[in-house]
């Protein structure tokens, strides 16, 4: 093993819970076991029976709590169940550490073969977006649809308000940022990030403020925690530099489910230039362009983003038939 290199994380080397993980009004956690994960997933009862399945994937950082403003928006559309990624949320780290947008892909492959629910309506938002792509590209019959908020595929030259991110990945990188910051609080952490995520921050009301100031708390108190953040940057990083079939542009090209993209405006981590470049990439594409958003509309504006998922529903005839299967349960 080089000097570089980290040593895996086994999941049964660690305890994952450190405190109470917040559940919405109406939402439930399961903890589901596979061959080398185990996933936690937040699900919402549907309104009836027979509506056909969602899976929302997070972003770098982020847990399936992201997707609690836009998951109810859906309640009569879709049966919606978000997963934390392994090492993120309520989920322990891989039994392997591996972190790679590969990594992730699989595990949310193995989750839905695993679970019977495929072919679903598939959410991915940045980090969540590149993996998504990938299991679109790979699994093309676990997908119905795609939809891609912000995702992060690979751009030339990122924004530099991206690079501190992208530095994670450089080895020794993050211990440097842990003892530099280790006089931060929990709140001055999520002011930062939410600085760099929101188009307008002052959004955030002072409840929503308190619970991410309160998962944070839980988070950093996982051993874990910086190396998940760590190793799935550093495998970002390498989802950009790979070639052929591997590359994320390519296997965007193969994606068959239609496909909505959301870009904000004003996202500091996912270039709006990207947004006609990935439109031509996605061979049945739909651009929403949402000039005042940052980099996670469905948190943001979860109505607009319902709004035009019903929109690529109604288009693509899937919303007929899911009515059509909830009428008929």
């Amino acid at each position: 093993m080089s000097s570089t290199e980290l040593p895996p994380v086994l999941a049964t080397t660690v305890t994952p819970r450190v405190g109470a993980v917040r559940v919405a009004a109406g939402e439930r956690l399961r903890s589901v076991g596979l061959p080398g994960i185990t996933l936690t997933i937040r699900s919402r009862p549907p309104e009836r029976e027979g509506l056909p399945p969602a899976l929302y994937v997070h972003g770098l950082g982020g847990s399936s709590q992201n997707w609690s403003g836009l998951m109810p928006l859906l309640d009569g559309t879709v049966d919606s169940e978000a997963v934390d990624l392994p090492g993120f949320g309520d989920s322990p780290p891989p039994d392997d550490g591996n972190y790679s947008v590969t990594g992730h892909a699989r595990a949310v492959i193995r989750y839905l073969d695993a679970a019977g629910r495929g072919p679903v309506h598939l959410f991915g938002n940045s980090l969540g977006g590149a993996v998504t792509t990938r299991v679109a590209a790979v699994r093309p019959d676990l997908v119905r649809t795609l939809t891609l908020i912000s995702p992060a595929l690979p751009e030339i030259r990122a924004q530099r308000t991206a690079w501190p991110t992208a530095l994670l990945a450089v080895p020794g990188v993050a211990r440097l940022f842990t003892r530099l910051t280790r006089d931060w609080s929990a709140e001055q952490r999520v002011r930062g990030v939410m600085a760099l995520c929101y188009g307008d921050p002052s959004i955030v009301t002072p409840e929503a403020f308190r619970e991410a100031v309160e998962e944070l708390e839980r988070r950093l108190a996982l051993p874990y925690f910086w190396d998940a953040m760590t190793r799935s940057s550093r495998g970002l990083v390498n989802a950009y530099t790979l070639g052929g079939q591997h590359g994320l542009w390519r296997q965007a090209e193969r994606v068959l489910a239609p496909t909505l993209l959301i870009y904000g405006g004003r996202d500091q981590l996912v270039g709006y230039r990207m947004a006609q470049r990935a439109a031509r990439a996605f061979r049945d594409s739909r651009l929403l362009s949402l000039p005042e958003a940052g980099h996670v509309a469905m948190m943001e504006y979860p109505e607009t983003v319902a709004t035009a998922f019903h929109e690529l529903l109604a288009d693509t005839g899937e919303l007929a038939s899911s009515s059509a299967a909830g009428a008929g349960s």
